[in-house]
């Protein structure tokens, strides 16, 4: 029988997977692909997520492969300065890369006997002391403890918590790669320009890279969780014409564009029942804004972690670890709607209030800002 089953093969399982058998555990992953392909994306990993990358020993190779950022800029649509803040963590920096790269080196740290593909979960029945695990392959596994990690639309959260579909934002989100950095971006930068209604965001992800995104209001919803988009190059030149030069320049050189609704949920408090519980997207998506979806779930499978190690193979061990990330996951959700709310104003009133506001706020108030996101330790955090 398996001792933790972690449905979902993305980075909040990989990771809990690797954080698991560092304390000496036996997991296994199930997921539901025949194969894990990560579309062409990048990803920001904080400070926070660096240090308990660390914690698993993978820092280092995710450093490597990695690119660097030491500073935020927030810009005009038209490439003016508003603001901009060093970020001062030399021990775990803040990095961003592509997203298959992570994926790739998350792999390598486990044995491949411990993933299985095309496992799309159906249903679990619990008994007394074991769960059934029941896929629509025709295939059932028994397992002491089971952990959702399986994204936004989670059929393991269904099955818990049974609640609604996630909440739509009211904006889209394109993201994509681009080869090369156009003339006049730093290569140690993130920066963010805001319009009315429209936001671009550019950053290294390691290799000379330049990973990037748009957000743009609209009142269509789809719910489609990733949609790559033949035609998103005419949409995405259209919305941001006239906008700082780059922005063009790295639009037309990405091959691969994604394509996403902004939406997350309300904070519950029901993480899990009995021996079951969530992690990451499945029980605390977030949209986008402040780069900290991944994180987040890279922080819980740390936490988990470490709560089965103090409190071993027990119930007790699962609500301990709801009860460590509640308030920072639903914080740190609010945090981004709110961000991301301010951030879509597109009326000329509100966007000039936006505009001075982040030019006219202290750097040392945005700075601590920062510090509280940045700061937290998933490998020391009281459990």
């Amino acid at each position: 029988m398996v001792e933790i089953a972690i449905v979902g093969g993305g980075i909040g399982g990989l990771t809990a997977a690797i954080a698991l058998r560092q304390y000496g555990f036996q997991p296994q992953v199930f997921e539901q692909a025949p194969a894990l392909l990560d579309l062409g994306a990048a990803i920001a990993l904080w400070p926070n997520a660096v240090r308990a990358l660390q914690h698993v020993g993978i820092g280092d190779q995710v450093l490597s492969a990695a690119g660097v950022i030491n500073e935020i800029c927030w810009l005009t649509r038209e490439g003016n300065s508003l603001k901009s803040v060093r970020i001062a963590n030399p021990s775990s920096p803040a990095v961003a890369l592509h997203r298959a790269d992570l994926q790739r080196l998350l792999l390598q740290a486990l044995p491949a006997s411990l993933i299985k593909l095309d496992h799309s979960f159906l249903k679990h029945t619990r008994d007394t002391d074991s769960i059934e695990l029941t896929f629509n392959n025709s295939q059932s596994t028994a397992c002491s403890f089971l952990t959702g990690a399986d994204g936004i639309h989670s059929d393991v959260r269904a099955e818990i918590v049974g609640d609604t579909s996630p909440e739509f934002r009211g904006y889209i989100v394109w993201r994509g790669i681009a080869p090369a950095a156009p003339d006049n971006i730093p290569s140690d930068v993130a920066i963010e320009l805001h319009g009315r209604g429209e936001r671009f965001g550019i950053g290294p992800v390691g290799g000379g890279r330049i990973g990037w995104w748009a957000a743009a209001n609209t009142s269509v919803e789809n719910l489609v969780a990733v949609e790559v988009r033949s035609d998103a190059h005419d949409e995405l030149l259209d919305l941001f014409h006239g906008w700082y030069s780059p922005v063009r320049k790295l639009i037309e050189s990405t091959s691969v564009i994604l394509r996403t609704e902004a939406m997350d949920r309300p904070a519950t408090t029901t993480w899990g029942r009995g021996r079951t519980t969530l992690l990451g997207d499945a029980i605390h998506p977030t949209t986008p804004n402040l780069g900290q979806g991944g994180c987040m779930a890279i922080e819980d499978a740390v936490v988990l972690a470490r709560c089965f190690e103090k409190y071993g193979l027990t119930e007790a061990a699962l609500r301990a670890y709801e009860r460590a990330r509640y308030s920072r996951t639903a914080n740190i959700t609010m945090l981004s709607r709110l961000y991301g709310d301010i951030g879509q104003w597109e009326s000329p009133m509100g966007a000039f209030v936006r505009s001075k506001t982040i030019s006219l706020l202290p750097t040392f108030v945005i700075q601590r800002l920062v510090k509280i996101v940045f700061d937290y330790d998933a490998a020391t955090v009281r459990i």
